[in-house]
């Protein structure tokens, strides 16, 4: 998308209106029955040409911030960047390799994390290194148990 088309016209609208026309009522209901889809390929979905990851992005914080749900969302966040950087679970061994893969995985969420929730996204990510989750682990929603003690649905 480097000809800039997905900025051109009303974008915001065009994201609701193609989350509409696949029948869901908003971008976080599109987004919620793919909790482990990038957001590159939700906004494949929605439209290669004319619709990019940021743009998705940027609806959804709109959205959780509205129906205070943000933690949700930062949560659902990390599931999407685990499936794609962890894909195989979380690993068995953390050699350096795995490290990488891991503080990548980890770095990648805190960059798509609001500034509300920053610090304490850097403090589970320290947590999830210093005491890893069962080897394997991947958790396939925002409402994973896990993820509920990490991170609680309390707003920050």
């Amino acid at each position: 998308m480097t000809d800039g088309r997905s900025w051109q016209g009303n974008w915001k609208v065009r994201l609701y209106e193609r989350a509409r026309e696949r029948g869901y009522d908003s971008l976080t209901a599109f987004a919620d029955a793919r909790p482990t889809a990038s957001l590159v390929a939700l906004a494949e979905e929605l439209g290669e040409d004319d619709v990019n990851a940021v743009q998705v992005f940027s609806g959804l914080v709109a959205e959780a911030e509205r129906s205070h749900r943000l933690t949700r969302l930062v949560r659902g966040q990390l599931v999407r960047e685990l499936s794609e950087g962890l894909p195989n679970g979380w690993p068995a061994v953390l050699d350096d390799a795995n490290r990488f893969k891991v503080a990548r995985t980890l770095g990648l969420w805190t960059s798509y994390t609001p500034e509300t929730h920053r610090e304490r996204v850097r403090r589970i990510g320290d947590a999830l290194l210093a005491t890893p989750p069962p080897p394997g682990w991947r958790p396939l929603g925002p409402d994973d148990e896990l993820l509920r003690s990490l991170l609680p649905d309390e707003e920050v």
